[in-house]
């Protein structure tokens, strides 16, 4: 049977309920010094914000070594009644140092696999997704790198695949590689950051292929398309794609948090939502936010 895996277990993927499918619990990068999302006590006040809103689960994107904090994701998911996914996989290369990459080389795809299936790390938390990156425009060797190794694991496992795309180009290109040369199904391929390149045409290509599309990221200060997302996700869902739509937050720095006075986790249900919903209709917003993320994270695991 199709499971969704959280931190605490796998759960059928109704369970989810209302879905922040992209965001951050805990995150920590080189490219946001001093940002790092790593406090408990402010993670655990964000869930519970979330959650009062009507929030039932969150898929953290944060892959290997930047800051997921696996240990803590278990006792935070039962505090705050918020479910918890998981994510394995490695980001862009600007995220780590040479000696990091150096020590994956070779044996990215079973680091992969053992998170998915035995945890992460000694945390015993399994991983419930691989998140992986493109480029701006183009997938460098970096990019195809992770990308094969995550369609390995995939293969594998069965696990879908989340992917960064660098302010939300390179979409076919990431497809192609994944769905075309590596021989992943398309929907187990989640193309994040949409919201950021919205070009109408390359959604679509991109939903035809059957792939998830998320748009996330609400009123992130360097990407200034809020405004442009509604057309967007409606243009997708009258061209008949409501079923592939998918929507998250993105926290990933600690200023962004609406326990620190930014949008946060509860911005999603508190305006993206109900804007949404107000244009589009509320069933369709329902569809969105309870019934894709199931389909899109559920999988038969191993």
């Amino acid at each position: 049977m199709s499971a969704v895996r959280t931190v605490l277990g796998d759960v059928a993927p109704a369970e989810l309920g209302v879905c922040d499918a992209h965001d951050h619990v805990f995150f920590g990068s080189p490219q946001l010094p001093g940002q790092e999302l790593r406090d408990v006590s402010a993670a655990r006040a964000e869930l519970a914000a979330f959650r009062a809103l009507g929030g039932n689960s969150v898929v953290q994107w944060t892959p290997y070594g930047l800051g997921r904090r696996a240990a803590d994701l278990p006792p935070l998911s039962r505090e705050t009644g918020v479910r918890v996914v998981a994510a394995t996989g490695l980001h862009q290369a600007v995220h780590y140092d040479e000696r990091t990459l150096k020590a994956l080389r070779g044996g990215l795809a079973a680091l992969f696999v053992a998170e998915l299936t035995q945890g992460i790390g000694t945390s015993g938390v399994r991983a419930g997704i691989v998140k992986v990156a493109g480029g701006f425009h183009a997938l460098d060797a970096h990019a195809r790198w992770t990308m094969t190794a995550a369609a390995e694991a995939h293969h594998a496992t069965g696990a879908p695949i989340a992917v960064h795309l660098e302010l939300g180009t390179g979409a076919l290109d990431v497809l192609d590689l994944l769905c075309g040369e590596l021989g992943v199904p398309p929907h187990r391929v989640i193309l994040g950051h949409l919201n950021r390149s919205p070009d109408l045409v390359v959604h679509r290509q991109a939903a035809a292929s059957g792939c998830y599309l998320a748009f996330d990221g609400p009123s992130r200060a360097n990407h200034a398309t809020d405004w442009r997302m509604p057309d967007a996700v409606r243009a997708l869902a009258e061209a008949g794609f409501g079923d592939r739509l998918l929507l998250g937050g993105d926290t990933t720095t600690a200023a962004a948090r609406s326990v620190n006075g930014g949008p946060g986790m509860p911005y999603l249900l508190r305006r993206v939502v109900p804007r949404l919903a107000a244009d589009m209709g509320a069933e369709l917003v329902g569809l969105i936010m309870r019934e894709n993320p199931g389909r899109a994270l559920a999988v038969e695991w191993p």
